[in-house]
């Protein structure tokens, strides 16, 4: 089957799972949004999600999104370096109008996955995790907290906390690099471009990650100082 087999099928289906994997990230911001302003509102949507089947079928589409993207990505970059052969190992500069992100694409998702573990540690481990374990309450700092107060947890793991908060800034810039390419790169492999779109779309990349990033970043340092609901 040419998708599983060709380069171009691979790079089809890490694009797509690119793109879904952007969606999800525009519903997280807009659940992070919600918590700036009320912790109680936050703490309504994660009882809403908790570990009802529909939360839980999200989980399981997004953790497979992961997954998927990740393992191409290492094929594909696998793939290249045999293609390359001995040339990698020559010492060149980068090519005119070669962006850093663009070679630097796959150590940038790994940077990436890593930081998702340390979330979903934080996060999703005593919160999603935590109910299907039977447990409505888990110990965070000597206190009992509900699993659906997520406000209690970002007030737990942002507010004052300086080491956290700059470990996910740096998570959101390196996300802010991978973004910048990966989106245009997946519009491209689409073939939703020509010669008049191909720089638009490469500009609109920009902004997508910039406006997504930038959020997160913005919002993550009103959590370090003021917590959930401020």
């Amino acid at each position: 089957m040419w998708l599983l087999n060709s380069s171009i099928g691979k790079k089809l289906i890490m694009s797509v799972s690119g793109l879904f994997l952007i969606l999800f990230l525009l519903f997280h911001l807009c659940m992070n949004i919600a918590a700036v302003f009320s912790g109680e509102a936050y703490n309504m949507i994660c009882g809403l999600l908790g570990s009802n089947w529909y939360a839980l079928a999200g989980t399981l589409v997004l953790a497979a999104g992961v997954v998927v993207h990740f393992v191409y990505a290492i094929i594909l970059t696998q793939q290249n370096r045999k293609a390359r052969g001995n040339d990698r190992y020559a010492i060149n500069a980068r090519p005119k109008g070669v962006e850093w992100a663009s070679q630097n694409m796959f150590v940038l998702g790994l940077i990436v996955i890593l930081f998702m573990v340390l979330h979903f540690t934080q996060f999703w481990y005593n919160m999603m995790f935590a109910e299907l374990a039977g447990h409505h309450e888990v110990e965070l700092g000597g206190a009992m907290i509900a699993t659906t107060h997520g406000a209690e947890f970002i007030n737990y793991f942002f507010k004052g906390n300086i080491v956290n908060t700059v470990l996910y800034l740096i998570w959101f810039a390196a996300l802010w690099f991978h973004l910048t390419h990966g989106f245009w790169s997946a519009i491209h492999t689409i073939g939703w471009n020509n010669t008049v779109w191909l720089g638009r779309w490469e500009c609109i990349s920009k902004w997508v990650a910039t406006i997504i990033c930038g959020l997160f970043a913005v919002i993550t340092v009103i959590f370090f100082l003021n917590g959930a609901g401020a």
